[in-house]
Formats: structure tokens, sequence, C-alpha cells
């Protein structure tokens, strides 16, 4: 299970966090694509309602503001690639 109170801590404890999710999506037979769509839900979400834990997060709220959609979509097809690498 993965536990939501652990996402708002350090950077390091961030990537762990998305990690866990994409094991647990690629465990449901969710597609990559179909992960980074979520991605991209997520990340438009969390910049409108969840304030920075890091300075990490912060950074990328301050990216995800200032882009275009074009631009959110790049932004989540490489977190969930971060989030693949950081297992």
């Amino acid at each position: 299970m993965l536990d939501l109170s652990k996402a708002n801590t350090s950077w390091d404890n961030w990537k762990k966090y998305l990690s866990q999710a994409m094991e647990f999506a690629e465990e449901l037979g969710i597609s990559r694509e179909k992960v980074q769509g979520y991605a991209m839900t997520a990340g438009a979400i969390l910049a409108d309602n969840v304030q920075p834990a890091n300075p990490e997060q912060k950074v990328l709220k301050e990216l995800w503001d200032v882009a275009d959609r074009e631009e959110q979509e790049v932004i989540a097809r490489l977190m969930t690639k971060l989030a693949s690498r950081s297992r």
C-alpha cells in the first residue's frame, strides 16, 4: 500500500513514493502511456492544491505553472521516467 504521508517529505522520499506508485501501476497492468496521462492529471491537481514540501517540488510547481499543455506533458513523462529509474 502506498503511504501518502511519505510523499510530502524529502526529495528522495518523494521519488521513492513515485517509484512505488509506478511499480503498483505496472503490477495492475496499466500501460506507461496511461500512467503518463494520470501523471498529467496528478500534476495539475498537485499544482493547484498542494503546497510543495521541499525545494525540488517547489521548482516542479513553478515549472508546471509556467508551462503550456505540451510542456506539462513533457514534465509528466519525465517524472514517470524518473520514478521508474528510482527503483
